[in-house]
Formats: C-alpha cells, structure tokens, sequence
C-alpha cells in the first residue's frame, strides 16, 4: 500500500503494510538510521521520533498513522538543535545508542516548555532509559538547552 507522509521537511511516499512499525519504514525503506530499535515495545524510548511535533515511539507505531502528517527524526534537527548542542558540549552519551530517543523527547520537552523544572524533565524522559545511567547529564543538557544553568554534580573532595 502506497502511503505519504513529510519526513524533516520532504515529501516521501512508502509502499509498506500499513500496519508495519514506523521504525522499519524510517530505517529501512527511507534510510534514516538515527532512530534506533530498543525493546520493539514502546518501554525504551530509542525509537523516539516526533509525528506533527508530538513525540511517539516509533517502533510500535503503524506506518499509516503517520499518513498526511510531518515525522521528525534526529536527522530533522541537523546538529544544530540546541539540545544536540547541550548533549555535545557536556559530553551526555556513554554507549550512545538511547540518545537519538533520549535527543528527540528532549526537543519536544523544550519546544512546550522554554525553562522546564526538574520535575517537568522527569515527567517527559520518565519513558526513556539509559542502560548507562546518563540521567543525571542528560537533565544538565536539557537545562543547559533551556539556558538555566546546569552545574553537573561532582564528587565531594575527600576531607582529612
């Protein structure tokens, strides 16, 4: 089935079973292969790109949902978003392999929400994990992306 949807700003056209993961589509028949596949079940948030700005998980999402609509994938924002910018300059990933999920419900977080609380970074990334356990640098990036500061904690000096 012939199904047309915008992906970063281009027009595509797919010929998929609509009831096939976006993900597969994405990686697989458009070639972007920023959006990773974590657990296949929605838990993980590698997967995460956004459809009409919101973000989904991809990899339980069917294609035909995102018929008409605009998809954003990492490769969306070009390197230039400032969350990308955040996650360079302190030095966010381990493995890397959850950041493009971990990137992209931070972009959404901040285009709602200009200087979000702890707690709204917690609420928005609670559907993302780390195997690495970054959590601590990932919320100083998104701080550090809304430009309210974000110290990293460090480890206390020993006392004598």
């Amino acid at each position: 089935m012939a199904i047309a949807f915008e992906v970063n700003g281009k027009a595509v056209t797919v010929q998929a079973a609509e009831d096939t993961p976006l993900l597969w589509v994405l990686r697989d028949e458009v070639g972007l292969t920023g959006t990773k596949f974590g657990c296949g079940i929605a838990q993980c948030g590698a997967c995460t790109v956004h459809l009409d700005g919101q973000p989904v998980r991809s990899c339980s999402l069917p294609v035909s949902a995102a018929a008409g609509l605009k998809v954003t994938t990492i490769e969306g924002l070009g390197g230039s978003h400032p969350a990308q910018q955040a996650w360079a300059k302190l030095d966010v990933p381990q493995c890397g392999y959850c950041q493009s999920g971990q990137i992209m419900s931070a972009a959404a977080l901040l285009a709602e929400k200009k200087a979000p609380t702890d707690e709204e970074i917690d609420a928005a990334m609670s559907g993302n994990i780390c195997r690495c356990g970054t959590y601590q640098r990932i919320r100083a990036a998104i701080k550090e992306a809304a430009g309210i500061g974000a110290a990293l904690p460090t480890a206390a000096a020993p006392t004598s």
